[in-house]
């Protein structure tokens, strides 16, 4: 059985009678391995991911029988059957009532939904998320700052309009309108960060193959499509939500870019011209750095004789060690107050 690590798998792990015989539905903020333990106690389980690296993780843990492990921005032919629902809180609240909008309409009449989290991401909001799905709602349990709460389906859900939940703006750059649509918890999904634009301001002439890491709404993929019509651009990131949303910036654009998933580098092939990132270091509600220290190892193994990597992070990231070691020269090419620029060859 895989172990409880965190806090909230371990409030799960003195409850798991509770989904004893259920046909289960799972998603959100899927920290560790521990959900598939839920597989000896419920009828059988279906596991959604918007998290590529999670998607991974589960995948490798080889779930077994009883088990149904899907990956994408929203659920997708499965059978509308299932008469539980857990969702572990994700970081964002509109991201939360994005997963329950969607992940609603698969389940059954009268079907029990359980929110599991930790104080500081929202579950103490529990109650208005289950304000338009459920009459009444209840804390089961309560343990190391994290809560699990309970409601009942009491009436029909409306089928999911993923239109509806596109939020849609507009940026003036190189002095042409750019629109940007962004599904919840996006990354740039309420405008264009000042990394991003530190980034876009100082960017050099682009050609050949380019990688926007981490593309978030597709802010910086779009912009280098727009300027250097000429380059191969592809778009990664390791959100589902962030891929459907950069899908949408191009196409709301009339612009071209290939789309994938992957976990920093890992769906990656090599011979890049150039890498162009402005990384994340967050994990749900945790700082993480490793990440893109390990991308920044490996990122001169994808690039191509003469191959550049453009990375814009917070000043006080330490990744000029990194980047010491992994490639033959790195200098700064601009910063201001809170962001460098770092150019590697």
């Amino acid at each position: 059985m895989p172990y409880a690590e965190s806090p909230v798998a371990q409030l799960l792990e003195r409850n798991l009678s509770l989904f004893a015989g259920k046909r289960l539905l799972i998603a959100g903020y899927l920290e560790d391995n521990f959900v598939l333990s839920l597989r000896h106690e419920a009828r059988s389980i279906t596991l959604f991911c918007n998290d590529y690296h999670r998607y991974l993780a589960l995948q490798a843990a080889a779930p077994g029988a009883g088990v149904t492990l899907q990956f994408g921005h929203q659920p997708q032919g499965l059978s509308a059957d299932y008469d539980a629902l857990l969702l572990l809180l994700p970081k964002a609240k509109r991201e939360s009532q994005y997963l329950l909008a969607c992940l609603a309409p698969w389940l059954t009449p009268e079907a029990e939904l359980f929110l599991a989290g930790e104080n500081r991401g929202g579950i103490n909001g529990a109650d208005k998320l289950l304000a338009p799905y459920c009459q009444q709602f209840n804390k089961l349990d309560s343990a190391r700052r994290c809560s699990l709460v309970h409601g009942q389906l009491s009436h029909a859900v409306a089928p999911f309009n993923i239109d509806a939940w596109v939020q849609h703006y507009q940026l003036q750059i190189d002095g042409q309108p750019l629109t940007v649509c962004a599904l919840p918890g996006v990354f740039s999904a309420d405008g264009l960060d000042e990394g991003s634009a530190l980034l876009l301001e100082h960017v050099p002439a682009l050609h050949g193959r380019v990688l926007d890491l981490g593309c978030g709404a597709g802010v910086i993929g779009a912009v280098l499509a727009r300027r250097y019509p000429a380059i191969r651009l592809q778009l990664c990131d390791i959100n589902a939500l962030a891929l459907e949303s950069s899908r949408r910036t191009l196409a709301c654009n009339g612009l071209q870019g290939d789309v994938l998933a992957s976990d920093m580098l890992s769906d990656v092939a090599a011979g890049l011209d150039y890498l162009i990132t402005n990384p994340p270091f967050h994990a749900g509600l945790n700082t993480l750095y490793a990440p893109t220290e390990q991308m920044i190892t490996a990122a001169p193994s994808l690039l191509a004789r003469g191959g550049k990597m453009l990375l814009v992070a917070n000043a006080f990231l330490r990744y000029p060690p990194y980047l010491d070691r992994a490639f033959k020269q790195q200098q700064i090419i601009a910063e201001n107050r809170k962001f460098r620029l770092y150019l590697a060859q």
